[in-house]
């Protein structure tokens, strides 16, 4: 199945076709009320950890080491995806922050980690239930 996640600033206007819109940024963005931004939701558990933000903010850490910590925070906590592909499953979604550049944010991560859970979860879906399911068709035989 195909699903349409988009990526979005927030300072940008909304649109009938941004579908369900998340902000996922730990901090509410300056100068917005949430009025004018029609946010489905606030979702901070998908964004990065308050110490990692810092680390990359600090340079303490490379923006590919951010990367591959924040694929460890999601991958340890997986849980923290689950509304968002719910989101993802409706229809369209759209992932909001107020990064400068999007594409060297964190976004794309979380948007790629979101695909492949929905994927995983969709295979999972196609393979045959417990064996008890299928108890019937044995009888049969």
């Amino acid at each position: 199945m195909s699903y349409a996640i988009s990526l979005k600033r927030i300072y940008s206007p909304h649109a009938p076709e941004d579908g369900a819109r998340v902000l996922v940024d730990r901090l509410w963005p300056r100068g917005k009320r949430r009025e004018s931004l029609a946010l489905t939701e606030w979702y901070r558990d998908a964004s990065p950890s308050p110490l990692l933000n810092r680390q990359l903010r600090q340079d303490e850490i490379s923006p590919k080491v951010f990367a591959v910590r924040y694929r460890g925070e999601l991958r340890d906590h997986p849980e923290c995806l689950i509304p968002l592909m719910r989101y993802a499953r409706q229809g369209k979604l759209t992932l909001l922050s107020a990064a400068r550049n999007l594409e060297e944010s964190y976004l794309p991560l979380l948007r790629q980690a979101l695909l492949e859970a929905l994927r995983q979860e969709d295979a999972e879906d196609l393979e045959p239930a417990s064996p008890p399911c299928y108890r019937h068709q044995l009888r049969d035989e």
